[in-house]
């Protein structure tokens, strides 16, 4: 027997029979007496590829099977944990499986869509023009992808996310009121700042905290308008740009714009309570208190977490329903229907006890 090394390995290797010279055959036997045994082939590494390979194929199929009717499936697979998502549904979580990497933005909502959704924003009535575009949104909400943004849950929940929130942008910027032509809610975005202010919105109370920049005015700027120095403050610490000093890159630089309004989307504005990212795609779980509030995991209540009682729990009033009215028209538009928006309990928070009532204590949250 002789051996040979291969990769710091040793290999026995024998003579096949077959291959053996004639002087090899014993001289007490004939060629005609030399019986011929079965030769033996070791596994080649193209037999372990081929068994690979084929392993491969019975798990996708199978992978397949089970997850024939994925794309009508409700229910979310991604959950967020300590700021990243994590799949639930065990070796579903594969690296062949849909659960394992959801689609991004981009891939669930393009261009064109962007463009039906926002159909009117540089139109001669609009303040904006120029200013707002896809690349500007995609750019942004790249950044909170991972941690949730538009990418929890399948294709309808990741669909649903990004009309609710765009909802609440088109509500906050549009020109909309007593326009006819191509319907109120086609006219978001046609705002990027506050028109005529009739202050500086600068408190003084946070002086040590983010104090006003000399000359500096925090009115209201961005794609969910902010406004006060302290929420520019806030704000400018969440996505590590200096909007107290510098509050004009709000209505200068879209991607920025887009970039605060998503941290405002995903960030919670007090301790122990939701963002309304956490709200809309399931994560929060309300307590009693909230249940006996009515805030649940709704639309509703993410007009709640946002605005507090200046929107919610006075009844059916026109700012709540505008912003109810976009989230439908976005639905429809997207492909999605308004079916599945859910009851009307659901969108609306006119009975809901406000989060953040203006009577309690400010409060400002930076990460």
């Amino acid at each position: 027997m002789k051996e040979y090394i291969r990769s710091n390995k040793a290999f026995p290797f024998r003579f096949s029979p077959l291959l053996q010279p004639q002087s090899s055959i014993s001289c007490f036997q004939t060629l005609n007496e030399s019986v011929e045994k079965p030769i033996r082939k070791s596994p080649t590494m193209a037999d372990f590829s081929k068994a690979i390979t084929l392993l491969l194929i019975v798990a996708l199929v199978a992978n397949l099977a089970l997850t024939a009717d994925a794309d009508g499936d409700k229910e979310i697979r991604v959950r967020q944990k300590k700021g990243n998502k994590v799949c639930i549904q065990g070796w579903e979580c594969s690296w062949w499986s849909k659960y394992c990497c959801n689609q991004t933005i981009s891939d669930v909502f393009a261009v064109y869509q962007f463009e039906d959704l926002f159909s009117k924003r540089n139109t001669p009535v609009a303040h904006a023009i120029g200013f707002w575009d896809y690349h500007s949104f995609i750019l942004a909400a790249a950044m909170y992808e991972p941690l949730g943004f538009g990418t929890t849950g399948g294709k309808l929940m990741q669909m649903k996310e990004v009309a609710a929130f765009l909802a609440h942008v088109g509500a906050k910027t549009s020109c909309g009121d007593g326009v006819l032509t191509g319907g109120p809610y086609s006219y978001g975005l046609c705002f990027n700042r506050e028109m005529s202010p009739m202050q500086d919105y600068c408190d003084d109370f946070y002086k040590y905290m983010y104090p006003c920049a000399p000359g500096a005015s925090y009115y209201g700027r961005g794609a969910l308008p902010i406004y006060w120095n302290y929420n520019y403050g806030a704000a400018g610490d969440g996505i590590k740009v200096d909007l107290l000093h510098h509050p004009e890159y709000l209505e200068q630089n879209a991607t920025i714009a887009f970039q605060a309004a998503i941290w405002r989307w995903m960030t919670p504005i007090k301790k122990n309570q939701p963002s309304a990212h956490d709200i809309f795609v399931g994560n929060w779980k309300p307590t009693k208190n909230d249940t006996l509030s009515k805030r649940g995991n709704t639309f509703g209540t993410t007009m709640n977490v946002l605005y507090g009682e200046y929107t919610c729990g006075q009844g059916d009033i026109n700012p709540m329903n505008t912003i109810i009215s976009h989230y439908l028209y976005y639905l429809d538009l997207l492909g999605v229907g308004r079916e599945e928006a859910g009851p009307h309990d659901e969108l609306t928070c006119a009975e809901q006890e406000a989060f953040n009532p203006a009577s309690s204590p400010k409060t400002v949250t930076s990460s």
